[in-house]
């Protein structure tokens, strides 16, 4: 056989299974990748964008933990923005525009740069069980792999199905077959499947674009970048974006094809992203709004390919066409292709461990769009934890697992194995209960050391990490213990409109007050010389800046969480007899039978088990 035994296969290689592929050899297994096409590794199916609401600190934490998502976003970025800049550090979002060929060719040069890793391409068209493990995959020529463990990354493409209109046709993207066996295989073992869909809009000519009647959206004047490694720098210069309108016309037209679209007609039965909708799944929802924004995004430096943001479409191209063309900016518009639907397989993540290691099979992990999430980020986060555990397992160490005040990632797959989801998950702030804690400029505070400690962060990594903590710990420590006096500090607070102080105070609790910001404080001639000194740079100083102003939030959030983890060491037996318990719901009987929590805090979070459920639970478990 020309293909050796592997410690982990990773099947698939989009965002999920480049990071798994990444991770597990980067820890030191053996580890294959296996894709239908090595030309379109880590491909950018959708929007050619990183991060945002959530997903940026989902992005940050990847790059904390050692994954490549935050570096290949940084090098091929072509604009930034920090996002929700105007509300507290907690909501802020980093975001980049993405050059989306070259974000393709760095992953793949980054993970042919890494050790331990083979490629192979094929598509895989079975399992190969033994003893209720997984064993390795079989590809549609016959060749057997075998392997330790699996990582199931299929993205769209398991049964893929592909609509336009009153067209259908199998595929697992545009231009790309769809993926058969791993679904029937998989429930011939007795794994729950479902099926979901997603969509993506229109790509258009640029050259055919009137851009003087659009709104231009430039990038942040000073960048900020993902990757907290020296690996990488901010943009010098960036390529804007651009925003237009639809309007009653262009619904009208939209309603004319309505009879047409698969959306309405019922061939499409499964459901979509419910915050990332389709255009005529708004104006059919928002029937009261006159118009809906769209974003126009370039697809990279040199190209002139730009991506209809906000008209995701499954109408006949041709009705697709023609209300593109009622846009403003848009009149003599040129298409690509055609925005269309696609239906695939999935499998309820509730069959799942808090490692994405199955219950039902062992050594087989599942990450990504399988799993029922929408994102590259949310995937590429699975796939990170999966290629980690999958390593883990595979040599006899203690799992890493994420707990909710330590993650968005920890949140993410909490929700899905506990709660499970009926339709495409996606992440929001909304979500995280410490979401004062889960900050985008602390993620590698919070997890570069638990990387460090299984092998994946680099040392290099953790003394940055170190020093930055380190140094922006004395700078809070030089406010609390700097005076400051009436003379120096009253102009600054008078150009405020706040009160004055008529006595010298602490520089902390100047700087405390909600309508001071940095640029305030970096008027005192002692910041100054501090900053010169230690020759800070403005990560430090950003850091320092919410330390000061949120510390008493962070400090009330991190006692809330230290509550919630006390019930989350009070562990439930693996086989526990969930149907003795008769003074429970029988739905909270049935509900904790199919989740297996692991914890106590875990079975409070599953939707129909109630407070007095798990107070009978405690009392059962004679707590």
């Amino acid at each position: 056989m020309f293909l050796s035994e592997y410690d982990v296969i990773v099947v698939g290689a989009g965002h999920a299974g480049s990071e798994a592929a990444a991770a597990a050899a980067n820890l030191g297994s053996k580890t294959l990748l296996v894709t239908m096409s090595l030309q379109n590794i880590a491909q950018m199916s959708c929007n050619p964008a990183m991060g945002g609401i959530a997903k940026g600190q989902i992005v940050r934490e990847i790059d904390a933990l050692g994954g490549y998502s935050g570096i290949v976003s940084d090098r091929t970025a072509i604009q930034f923005k920090m996002l929700n800049k105007s509300k507290g550090p907690a909501m802020w979002s980093p975001r980049v525009q993405s050059d989306r060929m070259r974000f393709a060719e760095e992953w793949r040069m980054m993970l042919e740069g890494t050790a331990n890793l083979d490629f192979y391409q094929e598509m895989v068209s079975g399992l190969i069980f033994e003893n209720g493990a997984i064993k390795g995959i079989k590809t549609s020529l016959g060749v057997e792999i075998r392997s330790k463990s699996v990582v199931l990354t299929n993205g769209t493409f398991l049964n893929g199905l592909i609509h336009i209109g009153e067209k259908q046709f199998g595929g697992g993207r545009a231009g790309e077959s769809a993926a058969y066996g791993i679904t029937e295989d998989l429930v011939n073992v007795g794994f729950e499947s479902g099926r979901m869909k997603t969509g993506t809009p229109p790509r258009v000519d640029g050259r055919s674009l009137d851009f003087s009647k659009m709104n231009e959206e430039r990038g942040d004047a000073k960048p900020h970048k993902f990757s907290y490694s020296d690996l990488t720098s901010p943009l010098k210069q960036q390529r804007s974006c651009y925003m237009t309108y639809t309007s009653n016309e262009v619904h009208s037209i939209l309603r004319e094809g309505f009879d047409r679209s698969p959306m309405f007609n019922g061939r499409i039965k499964s459901l979509g992203p419910r915050y990332c909708p389709s255009i005529e799944d708004k104006i059919n929802r928002f029937a009261d709004k006159e118009r809906h924004q769209l974003f126009v995004e370039p697809e990279g430096w040199n190209t002139c390919e730009m991506y209809v943001n906000g008209f995701s479409t499954s109408l006949p191209e041709d009705i697709q066409y023609k209300a593109l063309r009622s846009v403003v900016g848009f009149e003599n518009v040129k298409f690509f292709r055609p925005g269309y639907a696609i239906e695939y397989d999935y499998f309820p993540p509730t069959q799942l461990k808090h490692t994405l290691e199955t219950k039902l099979v062992e050594g087989l992990f599942f990450a990504g769009q399988i799993n029922g999430t929408t994102g590259y980020e949310e995937a590429a986060a699975q796939g990170l934890m999966a290629g980690i555990n999958a390593h883990l397992k595979v040599h006899d160490k203690a799992p890493l697992i994420l707990k909710r005040d330590e993650a968005y990632i920890g949140v993410l797959i909490d929700d899905l194995i506990t709660k499970g989801t009926e339709e495409p998950y996606r992440m929001f702030t909304s979500r995280a209960e410490y979401r004062t804690l889960l900050r985008q400029d602390n993620a590698d505070f919070r997890l570069t050391p638990l990387s460090f400690e299984i092998g994946l962060a680099s040392e290099s990594r953790l003394r940055r990490m170190e020093k930055k903590l380190n140094e922006s710990e004395k700078m809070v420590a030089f406010f609390k213990e700097t005076s400051v006096s009436v003379a120096e500090t009253n102009p600054i607070l008078a150009a405020k409109d706040t009160s004055l102080i008529t006595q010298g105070d602490k520089m902390f609790k100047v700087f405390s007050r909600p309508q001071i910001d940095l640029d305030d404080i970096l008027q005192f001639e002692k910041v100054k010389h501090y900053i010169e000194e230690n020759e800070l740079d403005d990560e430090i100083l950003e850091q320092a800046e919410i330390q000061v102003k949120y510390s008493g939030y962070i400090e009330k959030e991190r006692n809330n969480a230290d509550k919630l983890t006390r019930l989350e060491e009070v562990k439930i037996p693996e086989n526990f007899d969930y149907s003795k318990i008769k003074s429970m719901s029988i739905e909270a009987r049935q509900k904790l039978d199919k989740i297996r929590p692991v914890t106590i805090s875990q079975a409070s979070r599953i939707s129909g088990v109630s407070p007095s459920d798990v107070s009978v639970l405690l009392i059962y478990m004679g707590r």
